[in-house]
């Protein structure tokens, strides 16, 4: 009997997470079809490690662009760049949790800027030595994906400034603040 009720609760447990999750998987246009991309989870922080082909298949065209092959949007044209909502910033490729609204500031470079990620684990830096320059790349900590880049000039304590591309992120309101 109690073997019974530890399997019903763990089943149930497992119904509730994976309503949560589909609830949040990720929609998209790819090649003129509505794509539901099966690796998006606002929840599961697992590293994923797929093949360029399965990102190829379930990201939109300028976001495969952006988060898989490194290109950059042109400046002041991302839709967070002048953006002030209240709610948390998550990997638009993945669905990782990357940054609270809190610690975003208006930088002037054109792009949306933060101090400071959610976790330690959100991004993962990499050396960046394109176009005649050494930077540090940042990248989600899940998937990897190309979010922006790293600089020392910003306006906390710590002089962090995440300069990331509008396209590789995706913004969730804070609950209290959707429902005005």
């Amino acid at each position: 009997m109690k073997f019974k009720v530890l399997k019903l609760a763990a089943i149930c447990l497992f119904a509730i997470a994976m309503s949560s999750n589909v609830a949040a998987q990720k929609i998209q246009i790819v090649n003129g079809k509505k794509i539901v991309n099966p690796f998006y989870s606002r929840t599961n922080t697992s590293i994923l490690r797929l093949t360029d082909a399965q990102w190829k298949k379930v990201l939109s065209k300028d976001l495969y662009a952006t988060a898989r092959k490194n290109d950059t949007e042109a400046a002041f044209t991302g839709k967070y760049n002048e953006f002030d909502g209240l709610g948390t910033y998550y990997c638009a490729a993945c669905g990782n949790a990357l940054f609270r609204s809190d610690a975003k500031f208006a930088s002037t470079c054109g792009w949306p800027s933060f101090f400071e990620t959610m976790r330690p684990k959100s991004v993962i830096y990499k050396k960046d030595a394109s176009y005649n320059m050494v930077r540090t790349e940042v990248r989600c900590g899940r998937c990897d994906a190309h979010l922006g880049h790293l600089f020392d000039d910003g306006p906390t304590a710590n002089k962090k400034r995440y300069c990331m591309n509008s396209i590789s992120l995706e913004f969730v309101p804070d609950k209290k603040m959707a429902k005005k």
